[in-house]
């Protein structure tokens, strides 16, 4: 049976893609791990990777085609034995079982001759529907005694495919539907605004020009909005004086001169926010869906601007990592941001974000939580202040901060604690490399 091969979701908020370029053609033979396509998602190039072998048989969507939403078929691909001649054919049963025949219909057909053995019944599941699996997956399960209907399939559509098998042990078992989490209740839909038509008409009079949408835009427009409306944000304000950590900074850059490193203040924010989390580990979680997921490791994710939008790589483990390494991943992250050249799993993730507005003079600002994170500390510019110390009015360089916080996940006191541990590690910067 021709398979379709489908526009993958290459990250979590892909809804559709560019495919920028086939690195294959019909009639070539391919196998699994094969570099099919270049895809361009809302966040970068990637390429696709082919999940079954056999040979292309035909290409649906043409390179350069923009706007192609996710599981809509760009190629079908053959197996042993089939043709060109087999797309279009109807890949599987309908999903309705056919009527009894009633009692005064005319009789079925003799059965045929014995010599003629019947076709194999495709596999079935435990509640009785169609196992769908590719002829390679069926010839290793039967070679490995394993039980496709205990086996979950990673192709399009749910298809079993080499890799689900070779992995899977005879007799293993998927979890029960019990056993899943149970998915949360969607949220309401937001009263709708205003329809492109009637924004058009209001400023029909006036000079204007209209600029499309990209994947990324229209991904951060999503995504925010959804943040805005379904998560319960507050806020929590708080100043951290830097004379110290400013000190601490150029006495190590002097020191770190020969081996190029140079730290930033953003490298002891990230630094500062990864033990906080440590330090309130309550405080380092994430919203489910309908429960907190509670991560050990502070993986700490920062934006990144780049034209058009933004980019939160994220640095894992940041609590263990020194601030020169720190800074270094930091600089690769972003400037491969810049050039959309990051993977998924560079990008994903995280419990908690930075935002830093200071290098552009952003004295303070509110952040947006970006889903599923807990929270996000939006860092102003550090300012000479007047400061009040035992009696006496000092000049302090003061940086503002607001933390962003999902009620659901942090309530107010554990939001103050871990704003409070983030403020003492930037007041304490030596206390940081203890």
């Amino acid at each position: 049976m021709p398979t379709e091969i489908l526009m993958p979701a290459l990250s979590p908020t892909m809804e559709e893609g560019t495919l920028a370029k086939w690195l294959v053609k019909e009639g070539d033979t391919v196998k699994s791990g094969d570099i099919l396509a270049e895809i361009e998602t809302d966040k970068a190039t990637m390429e696709f990777e082919a999940v079954d072998e056999g040979t292309v048989g035909k290409i649906l969507v043409a390179e350069g085609s923009a706007g192609v939403k996710v599981n809509t078929p760009i190629a079908v691909l053959l197996e042993e034995g089939e043709s060109a001649d087999d797309i279009g054919a109807d890949p599987a049963p309908k999903a309705e079982a056919a009527p009894e025949p009633k009692a005064a219909e005319a009789p079925a057909p003799a059965a045929a001759p014995a010599a003629a053995a019947p076709a194999p019944a495709a596999p079935k599941s435990a509640d009785g529907g169609r196992i769908f699996a590719s002829p390679l997956a069926r010839r290793i399960a039967a070679e490995k005694g394993i039980d496709l209907a205990s086996v979950t399939g990673s192709g399009p559509r749910g298809r079993i495919v080499k890799a689900d098998v070779e992995g899977a042990k005879p007799g293993a078992a998927k979890p029960a539907a019990s056993d899943a989490p149970k998915a949360a209740p969607a949220p309401a839909a937001a009263p709708a605004g205003p329809s492109a038509e009637t924004i058009l008409k209001m400023y029909a009079d006036r000079e204007t020009t209209e600029v499309a949408l990209d994947g990324m835009r229209r991904t951060i427009a999503a995504r925010l909005g959804e943040a805005k409306q379904t998560i319960p944000h507050f806020y929590l304000r708080r100043s951290a004086k830097l004379d110290e950590l400013m000190k601490f900074r150029a006495t190590l850059n002097k020191q770190l001169e020969t081996r190029g490193v140079k730290l930033s203040v953003n490298d002891f924010v990230i630094k500062a926010c990864a033990l906080a989390l440590q330090q309130v580990p309550d405080a380092n979680a994430v919203w489910a869906g309908d429960r907190i997921l509670k991560l050990k490791p502070s993986d700490v994710a920062v934006a990144v601007a780049i034209e058009g939008g933004l980019f939160t790589p994220v640095l894992k483990d940041a609590h263990l990592k020194t601030l020169s390494a720190l800074s270094g991943e930091m600089k690769d992250l972003a400037t491969r941001a810049k050039t959309k050249k990051l993977a998924p799993h560079e990008y994903q993730g995280g419990s908690f974000a930075i935002s830093n507005l200071g290098m552009f003079g952003i004295e303070n600002f509110d952040a947006v939580i970006n889903p599923p994170h807990g929270a996000i500390l939006a860092v102003g510019a550090g300012i000479q202040t007047p400061v009040v110390e035992n009696g006496e009015v000092v000049i302090r360089n003061v940086m503002s901060m607001t933390l962003s916080v999902d009620h659901r996940v942090i309530d107010g006191a554990l939001g103050a604690q871990l704003l409070q541990a983030i403020v003492e590690n930037l007041e304490n910067p030596v206390a940081m490399l203890a």
